[in-house]
């Protein structure tokens, strides 16, 4: 089996809701053995932070949904990424992405669709949520289930504007977060036994 599989979180979080969900991927990337998740909050771009993502075999974006869009510190951590672009440095690496908004639409899937770009944009392998929809998609849904907010690009979560990161997002919400992150990791786990299949000539 494959060892020393690193899946990295890069994200931002502007009040504490869009960090819990981030804490969420990670945990469920670490639930699996062999595979070690590094948080990166971007609003410190710094040599840290390009050495954790270059080592990574895996990055998983995420930002909170301010105005229908990914927030500025995380837009300002991907124009700061241009180096990395010009030489592709992440290319062939695994990606994904999640986001948190107060609405329960509040256009995440906007977000969604951006980080996804700008993976594309580093050639990177874009990796899905893969969940069926939960919750208001059928009239036996629940608000514990799944993927409640029936979003298949990656994980959505909503977040009331008037409850703090102690409260919310909630707990099925956290658990799709968790999907998120056990799905990338085992998917870095299949990517790299690949490889390594293929190199030595199986």
């Amino acid at each position: 089996m494959p060892e020393n599989i690193t899946v990295a979180v890069a994200f931002h979080s502007g009040y504490g809701h869009t960090a819990r969900q981030a804490r969420a991927v990670a945990a469920g990337a670490a639930s699996l053995p062999a595979v070690r998740a590094e948080l990166c909050d971007v609003a410190v771009v710094d040599g840290r932070l390009w050495r954790t993502l270059a080592a990574a075999h895996a990055i998983v974006f995420g930002t909170p949904t301010y105005m229908g869009g990914q927030s500025a510190v995380f837009q300002a951590f991907a124009e700061a990424s241009a180096p990395v672009w010009a030489e592709q440095g992440w290319a062939g690496k695994l990606a994904a992405g999640f986001t948190n908004s107060a609405g329960v639409n509040g256009d995440k899937l906007n977000v969604l669709i951006s980080l996804s770009v700008f993976a594309a944009q580093h050639g990177m392998n874009w990796v899905s949520l893969g969940l069926p929809p939960g919750g208001d998609y059928s009239t036996t849904g629940t608000p514990e289930d799944l993927n409640r907010l029936g979003g298949f690009l990656g994980a959505m979560a909503q977040s009331p504007s008037d409850l703090g990161p102690d409260a919310a997002p909630s707990g099925a919400d956290l658990r799709t977060a968790e999907h998120l992150g056990r799905r990338v990791a085992e998917t870095a786990l299949e990517q790299v036994a690949g490889r390594t299949a293929l190199a030595l000539g199986r």
